[in-house]
């Protein structure tokens, strides 16, 4: 019996522009050292530049398409069976598989070189949107790891 207890999930309030959860939790991934005001000012200019640049009506849609594009949908997870480890495929829940795309794409804008961070977000957002880059590369090698090591999925628990 698991000792761990189950933790309430917060809800997140939306944003006071767009109105959405899902831009707001994006907003306090994006957020340093508490500074939210600043965050907020990154993501709402990103988020400008990413509907220009693909010629989008509406930025929350798009947004909402590049993150479901990013979305694994499997990973795998080490479980030790008899002395060895196997990377076991699983697939994720609603709400990781959000937070996954979530930190990738923040991951790579971050690391995207000699841009400040709005272009970078803009940047790998619309990669996202148009199923190219780094972020969608990860979700692949994630999902090509699961499909590789299928023969293990018997010792999923």
């Amino acid at each position: 019996m698991s000792r761990r207890r189950r933790a309430v999930k917060r809800e997140t309030e939306p944003d006071p522009f767009y109105g959405s959860t899902i831009l707001s939790k994006f907003i306090n991934k994006v957020m340093e050292q508490g500074k939210k005001s600043i965050a907020r000012r990154i993501v709402y200019n990103a988020l400008e530049k990413f509907a220009i640049r693909i010629k989008a009506q509406s930025a929350l849609e798009a947004f909402e398409q590049a993150l479901e594009n990013a979305k694994p949908s499997l990973e795998v997870k080490s479980r030790r069976i008899g002395g060895a480890t196997y990377q076991v495929p699983i697939e994720i829940s609603p709400s990781r598989r959000t937070s996954m795309a979530m930190r990738w794409i923040i991951l790579h804008a971050r690391t995207k070189a000699g841009r400040c961070m709005e272009d970078g977000l803009a940047t790998e957002l619309a990669d996202c949107y148009n199923n190219q880059g780094s972020t969608i590369k990860k979700k692949d090698d994630t999902h090509r790891m699961a499909e590789a090591n299928k023969a293990f999925a018997h010792y999923k628990w």
